[in-house]
């Protein structure tokens, strides 16, 4: 799903590894150490069970810099192997929390800011619930004792953390069903609807498990947002006591923004974003585009205040964002408030006949007050492909000048990233690519490679040959030490192939209009980005959003069928962002030695019960949300901004010829991709003529991608998340580091799941979720924003 969220990991790495954690990284030799029935790697410089080692398993005030570093020092690098995963409590709590985060993940899509369930709440809760399990159920008798094998274990809750995160990812399918609901009429077949939704999440999870070799195995593809959920992990259960009185302050955070998100979100909402300057001058355009933003596509919300912990951290916890990720992120975001302003009030594009934000198609009649939304259905035919007659008489629908600012400083980032990751991280990646190298390649070309009855390397050797390898992960080494069975790789390709074949029949039952060339092509284009972004995001935890050049290559590709560019995108997009999220969980099961058949078990459970909730809550949410999600601000509880983009984009690059292309009315979007390529090269040269910090310390993908940050949603948070996030990074980690590296997660799982915990109920209490609204009156607190918006900003007559 693409919004100004969606591209970073909402749970990143520690602290410590926040300094350029891509650059520099060794290695150390490990040996393997026999302790009974606990195996450990001990690196043979540390102390065992050093005294002043506080409870995340590092000394508070030693520096970890190097991958070998964070992997054996964050997390103890021992196995327990006599702990048993499988047991029914671990399903019922997998498949519980798996439903609560299917059903909350879906509900925050069609919210004004895209909102992510926090993992790390998800871990903590289901502590609470184990260990309630473990005390309250009796243990007698055979049914006791299956119902309640004895304590809660590591190994139970690990699996249970990685069933319920594979759940709680918003499937982009159900993005492409809720366009076509909205804007095509309908659903030719639920059935076919529901197995679309499966197959996309699926294809990813098969082709992470199929190159889990290149993209989780390895010391350097260090996934860095599992370290904190390992270290909690690993916390909760090394020393029961620690863990409960880490617990009282989780309760005490927990409760009180439970209570205190009624506030905010329901009763008194003007808290989500305080302008001190539009309660100064309620009548002033300029000052509702640069300083509102707490209603939907409001403004940029610059030098806002907000105090809903659910907008927040929607951008991702700023508590445990890296201060080196959030330096970037905030220069982009000063970049991103002058473009826009600059963009809108220098008419560029013709951006002030349009709305300052907005995700729809316009009409480009300028002598009318008001704006004229797109009638999309006039140019399509009854098969819903492009009527070039149609289109010659409608016109060639605009788009605002901010979302054109989006589209092409996010292009440029996509790019930059590649040149970015080659000129400061070849060294890193270099590994991931191994398999490309010409002596492997013309492996290929022998006969021999494919004689698997003949000259076959034996189980032993291949243990041996792993063993001594000291590019793999310690933990990885230690568990084939400890004889994990592992997952055949014919399982995942099962995954793959059968869901591709659903996948492709179901879509020809949709009637998408996407060949299945096209679906082919998709596939390999997942693939062939999985590799490249699935090293970045192992090697950085930065997530780039590739939506964009997908429906690129869509409109291109199948010029005229906006329906097939929207579900190109599903497959190529969705299925990438699925394929990292569960490559990244494998990362984690690997850290935590969850047996690898447990794990493949926990994460298809998860994908199938997340896809069917995720559908089952997107068909109540359109059917009684469609007016509000086809508004051009919705409101302040549901929005349909992202659908919206999406559809557009599907709209807009269907006719890429006259939009996009060289000469055409955005061609800027498309040369974009070109200049991005350039922008991190003066940088580099700059770093190797000069070499100062801040040369590398600064990443232009990143910075890119912000200067178009602000293209939608609620921007009233943003202020409060950069204040939140430089005081925790910079002011409690320097200064008070055991109090950082003690509770900096424990309090921000809480913030998390409290705010979460109440708005999953206030949804179907209040909202509308179960059908039925019931709106707090208006007051003061809570005005009629038919006639003003949540900040006081003055509202544009024009969208009235």
């Amino acid at each position: 799903m693409e919004s100004k969220s969606a591209d970073v990991s909402p749970e990143l790495a520690p602290s410590s590894f926040e300094e350029k954690n891509s650059h520099g990284v060794g290695s150390k030799e490990a040996q393997i150490v026999e302790k009974g029935e606990t195996t450990r790697y001990d690196d043979d410089d540390d102390d065992d069970d050093d005294d002043d080692d506080d409870d995340e398993g590092f000394s508070s005030d030693q520096v970890v810099s190097t991958a070998q570093d964070l992997v054996t020092h964050i997390i103890r690098v021992e196995d327990d192997t006599s702990l048993n995963p499988w047991s029914i409590r671990m399903v019922f709590l997998g498949a519980g929390l798996s439903i609560f985060g299917g059903v909350l993940q879906e509900i925050f899509y069609f919210k004004p800011q895209t909102i992510y369930v926090s993992q790390v709440f998800l871990t903590v809760i289901a502590y609470v619930l184990g260990e309630a399990m473990a005390y309250l159920i009796p243990r007698r008798g055979r049914i006791g004792r299956l119902l309640n094998p004895g304590p809660f274990n590591a190994k139970e809750h690990a699996a249970i953390s990685l069933m319920s995160s594979a759940a709680t990812q918003s499937a982009l399918a159900t993005e492409a069903l809720s366009a076509q609901q909205l804007f095509y009429g309908g659903y030719p077949n639920h059935a076919a609807a529901v197995f679309i939704v499966l197959s996309s999440q699926l294809i990813g999870f098969g082709i992470a498990g199929l190159l889990r070799d290149v993209l989780v195995r390895p010391t350097k593809m260090i996934w860095p947002m599992t370290l904190p959920i390992s270290s909690l992990l690993e916390s909760l259960h090394k020393d029961r006591t620690e863990a409960k009185r880490r617990l009282k302050i989780f309760y005490i955070f927990f409760f009180a923004l439970f209570f205190w998100t009624i506030i905010p979100e329901y009763i008194f909402p003007v808290l989500e974003g305080v302008s001190i300057f539009c309660l100064a001058d309620q009548h002033s355009l300029v000052f509702t585009n640069l300083f509102g933003g707490a209603s939907g596509n409001e403004g940029l919300g610059f030098l806002s205040l907000c105090f809903d912990w659910n907008y927040i951290a929607s951008l991702g916890s700023p508590l445990w964002y890296p201060l080196y990720a959030m330096t970037n992120n905030f220069i982009g975001y000063i970049g991103c408030i002058v473009l826009f302003m600059a963009v809108y009030y220098g008419n560029i594009w013709r951006s002030q006949d349009f709305p300052f934000l907005s995700q729809l198609l316009y009409y480009g009649d300028s002598n009318s007050t008001y704006y004229h939304e797109y009638n999309q259905t006039l140019i399509l035919n009854s098969n819903f492909i492009v009527d070039p007659a149609a289109l010659q008489e409608q016109g060639l629908p605009w788009l605002t000048g901010t979302y054109i600012v989006y589209l092409i400083t996010s292009n440029m980032g996509l790019t930059a990233t590649l040149t970015h990751m080659l000129l400061w991280n070849w060294e890193d990646i270099k590994i991931g690519w191994s398999w490309a190298a010409p002596s492997e390649l013309k492996k290929w070309l022998k006969p021999e490679t494919y004689k698997f009855w003949a000259n076959q390397e034996t189980p032993e050797a291949r243990l041996q040959r792993r063993m001594n390898d000291d590019t793999l992960d310690p933990h990885y080494r230690l568990m084939l030490q400890n004889l994990y069975v592992d997952t055949p790789l014919w399982w995942w390709g099962a995954v793959l192939i059968g869901s591709f074949a659903v996948g492709l029949g179901c879509l020809y039952a949709m009637k998408s209009t996407l060949p299945w060339w096209g679906f082919i092509i998709g596939n390999l284009i997942t693939l062939i980005f999985m590799l490249f972004f699935g090293a970045q995001y192992g090697l950085t935890g930065f997530q780039f959003n590739v939506q964009p050049i997908c429906q690129m290559l869509a409109g291109y590709m199948f010029p005229g069928r906006p329906l097939a560019n929207l579900y190109f995108t599903c497959f190529t997009y969705n299925s990438l962002q699925q394929g990292q999220v569960l490559a990244k969980d494998l990362r984690l099961a690997q850290q935590v030695h969850l047996s690898p058949r447990c794990t493949f078990f926990v994460q298809v459970v998860g994908c199938i019960i997340g896809a069917l909730f995720n559908y089952v809550m997107m068909l109540i949410i359109v059917q009684n949300q469609a007016t509000v999600l086809t508004s051009i601000d919705g409101t302040n509880i549901w929005s349909g901004a992202n659908v919206q983009q999406f559809n557009s984009l599907a709209i807009a690059w269907s006719i890429a010829n006259d939009m996009f292309s060289i000469g055409g009315r955005y061609e800027w979007v498309t040369i974009s991709y070109l200049v991005g390529f350039i922008v991190p090269v003066p940088f580099w040269i700059a770093h190797k003529i000069y070499p100062h910090p801040i040369f590398s310390y600064l990443n232009t993908s990143i910075i890119l991608w912000y200067f178009g940050w602000l293209f939608v949603g609620i921007n009233a948070s943003i202020m409060s998340y950069f204040i939140l996030g430089f005081a925790a990074q910079f002011w409690l980690r320097r200064y008070y580091p055991h109090l950082f590296n003690k509770y900096n997660y424990i309090v921000s799982a809480a913030l998390d799941g409290g705010t979460q915990i109440c708005v999953f109920i206030l949804t179907f209490a209040v909202f509308g979720g179960s059908g039925t609204e019931h709106p707090f009156p208006t007051w003061t607190g809570n005005p009629n924003t038919d006639i003003h918006n949540l900040d006081y900003c003055k509202v544009n007559p024009a969208t009235l």
